[in-house]
C-alpha cells in the first residue's frame, strides 16, 4: 500500500478510536450527549468551533472561487480571518449564561425558551433541518470528492466509505467525540494547508512573481473587483462578502452551540486568542492556492479539485497524503457537527418536545443516535444521486441559515424587549429573502449580495416585530439581568472564605518553614 494510504488509514482509526472512547461517557445523560456536559475548556472550545466553521468549502469551494474570479474572493477570507473573534466576543459570555438559565440543550430550544414561543421553535426547527441537510450535502460531496482521489475507488464507494466512518464515531460517542475529533482535525488542517501553502508560493517565485504570472494571463485577475469586473463598483456585493463570513456564524446552529457548551465563561477569552490565531494561519492560504491554479493548471476541468491536483502534480508522498487527510479532516469536523445538530432537533425539539414528553435519559440518548444514524443515510443517497457545486451549496445553505438565526440570537442577549414576535419576523423575513435573492439572481441587478439584503430585512423584522405581541415575561427579563452582569462574590462572602481558610492557611505556611529549615540544615 502507498504511504498516502497507510498515513490516512491511520488517521481513520485515531477518529474511531476517539469516538469510541467517549461512547460509553456520552451515554450518562441526554446534556452529557447533545452538549458534552458543558465540560469543553478554551484550546477544545475554539478548535472545535474554527474547524465545524470551515467546512470542505475552504479546500473546494474557496480555491475554486479564486480560480474563477481571481483576488476579488480574498474578499470572503479578510471577513473569515476576524470571523471567530467577533462570534465570541459577541455572543459567548452572555449566551453560555442564558442557555444554562433557560435549561436549553439545543440552540433551538434556547430560542423558544428565551422568546416564550412553541412557533418559534416550529418554525427554527422547520429552517434548520431543510437547509443543514443541503449543507451536509455539500460536505459529504467533498468527502467522496477527495477520498476518490486518494484511493482511486469510484465516487459513490469513497462517498460510502468516508461517511461511514463519520457516522461510527459520531453516534457512539456523541457530542464529546465531535468535539475531541475536531481538535486533532484542526491541527491536521493547519500543518497540511501551511505545508502545501509554503511549498507552492515559492515555486511560483512569491508574492511578486505570483502577481506577474497573472497579470501576464489576464491583469482583471488582480482587480479587486473580479475577472473581467464582473463586481465593478458593487459595494453592495463586497460588503455582503465580507459580511458573511464575519458575522454569519453567529447564525449557524451548529457553530452556536459551541458557546453553550463551554466549561463557564472563562472559557471565551483563552478560545478567543487560540482561534484568532489559528485562523490566521488557515484561512488565506486556500484562496492563494486558487490563484496558483490559475498559473499551474490553466486547464484544469475541475477548478474545486485544483488543492489536491496540486498535491498530486508537485508535491507527491508525504505532502500529498497530509493535504488529504487535512481535507477529510475540513470535511468531516464540519459534517459531524451538522449530524450532531440535526439529531438534536430531532431528538430535542421535535420527538421530546412534541411527541414523547416524557421520555427518559436513555431513550433520548438512542432517539439522538438513531436521528444522526437516518440523517447521515438519507444524506449518502442524497449525494449520490444530486451532487451540485459545493461552493454554491455551501454558500446558499450557510446565508440562508445565518440570515435566519443571527439576528434573534444577538437580540435574545442584548434586547430585553426583543420578543416572540420579533423572533419570527426576523427568521422568516431573513430566510425568504436569501431564498429569493439567491434563486433569483439578484445580485447582480440590484448589487446587493444576498446575506447583506436578508440581513437587512432580518433586523427590520426583529425592531418592526417587537412592536407586537406580548412583551417577554418578568421572569425572562430578570434572567437577561443577570445574565448580563459579571458574576462577582460579595464583600461579606470573601470575608467568611477568607476567615474559614485562615487557621489551614496558617497550617500550610508552618510547615512550608519547618521544610525550608530542615533543607538548610541538611545542605548547609
Amino acid at each position: 500500500m502507498s504511504l498516502d494510504g497507510i498515513i490516512f488509514i491511520v488517521y481513520l482509526g485515531v477518529l474511531l478510536s476517539i469516538g469510541l472512547w467517549f461512547s460509553r461517557k456520552s451515554s450518562e445523560s441526554t446534556e452529557q450527549y447533545l452538549l458534552g456536559g458543558r465540560s469543553l475548556g478554551p484550546a477544545v472550545t475554539a478548535m472545535t468551533m474554527q474547524t465545524t466553521a470551515m467546512s470542505g468549502f475552504m479546500f473546494m469551494g474557496a480555491p475554486a472561487m479564486a480560480f474563477q474570479y481571481g483576488w476579488y474572493a480574498v474578499w470572503y477570507a479578510i471577513g473569515d480571518a476576524g470571523g471567530s473573534i467577533v462570534n465570541l466576543s459577541v455572543l459567548g459570555k452572555r449566551m453560555r449564561r442564558m442557555s444554562e438559565k433557560l435549561g436549553a440543550l439545543s440552540p433551538i430550544e434556547y430560542l423558544e425558551k428565551r422568546f416564550e414561543s412553541a412557533s418559534v421553535r416550529v418554525v427554527g426547527s422547520v429552517i434548520s433541518i431543510v437547509f443543514l441537510f443541503g449543507y451536509v450535502c455539500a460536505q459529504f460531496i467533498a468527502a467522496g470528492k477527495a477520498m476518490s482521489t486518494l484511493t482511486g475507488f469510484p465516487y459513490e464507494a469513497s462517498l460510502i466509505i468516508g461517511i461511514s466512518v463519520i457516522l461510527i464515531y459520531t453516534v457512539a460517542g456523541g457530542y464529546l467525540a465531535v468535539a475531541y475529533t475536531s481538535f486533532v482535525q484542526g491541527m491536521i488542517m493547519v500543518l497540511g494547508v501551511v505545508g502545501i501553502g509554503i511549498l507552492a508560493y515559492f515555486h511560483v517565485g512569491g508574492l511578486s512573481g505570483l502577481n506577474a504570472s497573472l497579470a501576464a494571463i489576464d491583469t482583471s485577475y488582480l482587480s479587486i473587483w473580479g475577472k473581467d469586473l464582473a463586481f465593478y463598483g458593487q459595494w453592495g456585493v463586497v460588503l455582503g462578502a465580507i459580511l458573511i463570513y464575519s458575522i454569519g456564524y453567529m447564525g449557524l446552529p451548529h457553530v452556536v452551540v459551541r458557546h453553550m457548551s463551554m466549561k463557564s465563561t472563562k472559557t471565551v477569552k483563552g478560545a478567543v486568542l487560540i482561534g484568532a490565531i489559528w485562523n490566521q494561519f488557515f484561512i488565506f492560504v486556500p484562496y492563494i492556492l486558487g490563484l496558483i491554479g490559475i498559473i499551474l493548471l490553466p486547464t484544469i476541468a475541475d477548478p474545486e479539485m485544483v488543492i489536491t491536483e496540486l498535491a498530486y502534480t508537485l508535491f507527491p508522498g508525504i505532502f500529498a497524503a497530509l493535504l488529504l487527510s487535512a481535507i477529510m479532516s475540513a470535511v468531516m469536523s464540519t459534517a459531524d457537527s451538522i449530524l450532531m445538530q440535526a439529531g438534536s432537533i430531532l431528538s430535542r425539539d421535535i420527538y421530546q418536545r412534541f411527541i414523547n414528553k416524557d421520555a427518559s435519559q436513555k431513550t433520548m440518548v438512542l432517539v439522538s443516535r438513531l436521528c444522526i444514524l437516518a440523517g447521515g443515510i438519507v444524506g449518502v443517497i442524497v449525494a449520490i444521486y444530486e451532487p451540485p457545486s459545493i461552493f454554491a451549496l455551501v454558500v446558499f445553505a450557510f446565508g440562508t441559515l445565518g440570515n435566519t438565526f443571527l439576528v434573534p440570537y444577538v437580540a435574545s442577549v442584548y434586547s430585553k424587549k426583543a420578543n416572540a414576535m420579533g423572533c419570527l419576523f426576523a427568521m422568516i423575513g431573513g430566510a425568504t429573502t436569501n431564498i429569493v435573492w439567491t434563486s433569483m439572481s439578484l445580485e447582480g441587478p440590484t448589487g446587493f449580495h444576498p446575506f447583506l439584503a436578508g440581513l437587512l430585512v432580518s433586523i427590520a423584522g426583529m425592531i418592526i416585530g417587537s412592536q407586537f405581541g406580548s412583551e417577554p415575561s418578568q421572569d425572562i427579563q430578570e434572567i437577561f439581568e443577570e445574565s448580563r452582569k459579571k458574576r462577582t462574590f460579595s464583600s461579606g462572602f470573601d470575608k467568611n472564605i477568607a476567615r474559614d481558610l485562615a487557621p489551614e492557611a496558617s497550617q500550610i505556611s508552618k510547615l512550608l518553614a519547618e521544610e525550608s529549615s530542615s533543607y538548610k540544615d541538611n545542605y548547609s
